[in-house]
């Protein structure tokens, strides 16, 4: 801030109070911003039909105005493994402890295998009996079908039989009927006296064999087919048993293959046993000592952490519901470690994660920053103080939100910070609105309309509108007192401290 002093008349007479000179303006640089303190300007005075004011000032300075958020966080690695086990046992055997580098593959502990080798031998005894098992019921199937093939034969030579004892019985029927004619005509000669009684006689006895022929014919061909068709049920038969011998040798097969399986299983959990790295990296964590029994049951057991990378870190800041509308991936994160409370680290946002965290009903959001570790400073589980820059404004002209807030009680027009006091204030100057700044010029007030590009808790980037002008260095009015000083809200005194006590700077 700067002091001027106006000349004084009636009855201080031709005296004039004296400048404060020496006035300085202190910069103080750091990872939070710079912060200025500015002299005041005290005693501004006329007395004109009465009045007698003093204004106090502010220099409005260009400079890069930072809007920041700060919340607090934890440092972790970008991408932490855990590894754990698919088999329960006893830790016989640790190969690597805290801090170990270890390779994709390594072997990190083994697990007791005797209780999983035994289960082995008795599921592969189980798979050789059952693949014993099956061979014999494929042995029996294809016995089964080779009855088929042989009572096919025979109800093939069955049907032979039939087909011949069928000719035998037309042929019997063929020499019966030629015997017939023949006793027929040799009974009409020996009636004419023409033929012996006696040829007559052995024709009747070769009549009555024919007779008897055909008749042990026919029976013959009764019993061939009988045969053949008890042929044909034994092949029906002989299918069946067939059929239910495949069956059999296709359970069988099946319990063949449900016993590999097992035995497979039995393999991989005996291999699950020896536990190796995923990936490459350094173990942050060691959650097992030698003898320690481990189950998997129910859900896997963490043995080992391993970070995959601890050269680049990210921090898992939380930050309010207040505050977490402005962060932005691509923000610039400034932090601080307790282990390094001089040192400030550098990061970037790289997600907002949406996911809220309700505490004690406050709400925050994971905010992650990635950052680098080169010289491996940072460790898993520090606590980071941050301060995230989530809105820059470049070589603006910055006055102090109190200049914003004072208003000419003489003045036309209004303002809509001016109508707003207190703790409201601050929030009523937003970024884009605008209002007007006074500006003291050749010790009068003069009325600059400006808007806001940016706003921080206690100061403000402006830019004037329109052919106003504004130029860093001028003085702008933050206060006044005295009589005819503006009235109501706008009356106060010099706030204590500077109005850029808060305000970050960067040049």
């Amino acid at each position: 801030m700067s002091a001027q002093t106006l000349p004084l008349a009636g009855r201080f007479g031709g005296f004039r109070l004296p400048t404060l000179g020496g006035l300085r303006r202190r910069w103080l640089y750091g990872g939070a911003g710079v912060m200025l303190i500015a002299a005041v300007a005290i005693f501004a005075a006329s007395e004109r039909s009465g009045t007698n004011i003093a204004y106090a000032t502010a220099p409005v300075i260009q400079q890069t105005l930072v809007s920041s958020v700060t919340a607090s966080g934890t440092v972790n690695p970008q991408n932490e493994v855990s590894v754990g086990t698919q088999v329960s046992g006893t830790i016989s055997q640790l190969y690597v402890d805290y801090n170990s580098k270890v390779k994709a593959g390594q072997v990190l502990a083994r697990l007791d295998p005797s209780t999983l080798q035994a289960q082995m031998d008795r599921d592969r005894a189980t798979l050789a009996q059952v693949q014993a098992q099956a061979s014999q019921a494929g042995a029996n199937a294809s016995g089964a079908s080779l009855g088929i093939d042989v009572a096919s034969a025979n109800a093939l030579a069955q049907n032979a039989a039939v087909a011949s004892a069928q000719s035998n019985a037309a042929k019997a029927q063929a020499a019966l009927s030629l015997e017939r004619l023949t006793v027929a005509r040799d009974q009409s000669l020996a009636q004419q006296g023409y033929l012996a009684q006696n040829q007559l006689d052995a024709d009747r006895s070769t009549l009555a064999e024919d007779q008897s022929a055909l008749a042990a014919a026919q029976a013959a061909s009764a019993q061939a087919r009988a045969q053949a068709q008890a042929s044909t049920g034994s092949i029906g038969q002989s299918r069946m048993a067939a059929d239910s011998q495949a069956a059999g040798a296709q359970a069988a097969m099946a319990a063949v293959q449900a016993a590999q399986a097992i035995v497979q299983q039995d393999q991989v959990n005996l291999s699950h046993a020896t536990i190796t790295s995923p990936v490459n990296g350094t173990v942050v964590a060691r959650d097992v000592s030698v003898g320690q029994t481990v189950a998997a049951s129910f859900s896997t057991p963490t043995l080992f952490s391993i970070a995959q990378n601890l050269d680049k870190m990210q921090v898992d800041i939380n930050v309010g519901e207040p505050d977490i509308g402005g962060v932005r991936p691509g923000d610039g994160v400034a932090f601080s470690v307790l282990a390094y409370p001089t040192r400030v680290f550098q990061g970037v946002v790289s997600q907002v994660r949406i996911a809220p965290q309700t505490i004690d009903n406050v709400v925050s959001y994971d905010v992650v920053v990635l950052v680098a570790n080169n010289d491996g400073a940072l460790l898993p589980g520090m606590t980071a103080n941050a301060t995230i820059d989530t809105a820059v404004a470049k070589n603006a002209l910055v006055v102090p939100i109190a200049a914003l807030q004072w208003r000419d009680a003489n003045a036309t027009g209004s303002s809509p910070w001016g109508a707003v006091s207190g703790s409201g204030a601050a929030a009523a100057i937003a970024a884009g609105s605008s209002g007007t700044l006074t500006i003291l010029r050749n010790g009068k007030p003069s009325v600059v309309p400006v808007r806001i590009a940016l706003v921080t808790s206690t100061s403000a980037a402006v830019v004037p509108i329109g052919h106003a002008t504004l130029h860093a260095g001028e003085a702008a009015i933050v206060s006044a007192t005295g009589k005819g000083a503006a009235g109501g809200a706008q009356k106060q005194a010099h706030p204590a401290g500077g109005a850029y006590g808060a305000m970050r700077a960067i040049h």
